[in-house]
Parts: structure tokens; sequence; C-alpha cells
């Protein structure tokens, strides 16, 4: 019976601990008042074909023959790598919307501004082993404020040239394979008051040497 008692002091006080681990990690992971939300995730190819146009699944030339400038030509094309540019546009939400009768609104207090993006990649079967079946991931810097009312636009490195001059995107160049992986993006910044506040999005990359027009 004693025995009996004392699991059960130890089951209870590990589910205290537990309950209270998981407390904390919630005030410290969210304090902010407000969300980060993502309107729109889209990305382009930083050279060759379609460069300029964001869409919602991008299209990644692992290798892009340029014919221009000299020494550059259709004779003696030049074989370049790019990276590939993301764009997102972010609001913010409320977590506590008040009442129908009493509606909550952001404040200048709110507004946050974002200074770190990092992306990793994944792939649908489960095969993620960085530099092996995807790109390493990385962090790179970015700036603006989301502001209390309204929407950002931000430019972002998704794809870095490094990643294709790398396995296992250099392998690419000489095969009519494609590699299709999920490209996971989080945004990461303060509030004006100082609390944390990020917001993860995905978007589709499709990586293959494409034909060059």
């Amino acid at each position: 019976m004693t025995s009996m008692r004392m699991i059960t002091r130890l089951l209870a006080f590990a589910a205290l601990v537990g309950t209270a681990t998981s407390c904390g990690d919630v005030v410290r992971t969210g304090r902010s008042p407000v969300m980060l939300v993502i309107n729109s995730l889209a990305a382009t190819p930083g050279g060759g074909h379609g460069a300029g146009v964001f869409s919602s699944v991008l299209l990644s030339d692992v290798v892009v023959n340029l014919t221009a400038p000299p020494p550059c030509s259709a004779a003696t094309p030049c074989p370049t790598i790019f990276n590939d540019p993301g764009q997102v546009t972010l609001t913010l939400a409320l977590k506590d919307i008040g009442t129908t009768t009493a509606p909550l609104t952001p404040t200048t207090n709110n507004a946050v501004t974002l200074n770190r993006v990092h992306i990793e990649y994944i792939r649908a079967d489960g095969r993620n082993v960085p530099g092996v079946d995807v790109p390493y991931a990385f962090d790179g810097a970015v700036t603006g404020t989301v502001p209390a009312s309204g929407s950002i636009s931000l430019g972002f490195e998704l794809v870095r040239s490094a990643a294709k001059a790398e396995s296992p995107l250099i392998q690419l160049r000489n095969s009519r394979n494609t590699l299709t992986v999920i490209a996971r993006v989080t945004f990461s910044g303060q509030d004006r008051t100082g609390n944390a506040a990020s917001v993860t999005g995905q978007i589709q990359i499709d990586f293959a040497n494409f034909g060059d027009v």
C-alpha cells in the first residue's frame, strides 16, 4: 500500500512538472497579443525562363546557360547559377478580438518588426537528410515592420545560389530528374513592447535543369 501511494505521488508530481513546463513554454513564446499572418507566399526563378514572375510554385533552374553578354554566346554558353528570391505579404491579427459589442483593435505597440527568416526543406516521402536528400537549411536577415493595421510585402532569399553547387542539387545539372521539396519559411521578430512573434508558411519548389529559352 505504501509503495502504491509513493508511485501515485510520483506520478502526480511528474504531471505537475510537465504542466508547469508546458505553461512556461507558452508564456515564453506566446506573450505577444498579436499573431503574424501570412497572406501570400510566392517565389520567382533568379535567372532563366520565368525570372521576375512570382508564383505559388517555384520552378528553380539549377543551371542557366547564358548566351549574353560576351564572351557568352549561343555557340559557347556560360553555365551560371542564380539564387531564387521569395516574396511574402504579412498582416497582424489580435489573439483576443474582444466581443461583437466591444471589438478590440491593434495599436502601434502591436506592430511587429521582423529581423530574421529561417528556411528549411523537406520532402513528402520523409527523406529529409540535408545535403543528401534536400538542400541545407539556413538563416537569413529581413527587415520590415508589419503595421498594426494594413500589410507589408517583403523580399527574401528562398534558395541560395550556393545550394545549387552542393548535393543534391548539383547532380541535377546533368540529369533529367526533378527534385520536389517543400520549403518551410519562418519569419521572426518582436512587437514594440519586446514580445517575440513568428509565423511559418510553406511553398513548393521543383528543382531541375529546365530548358533555356
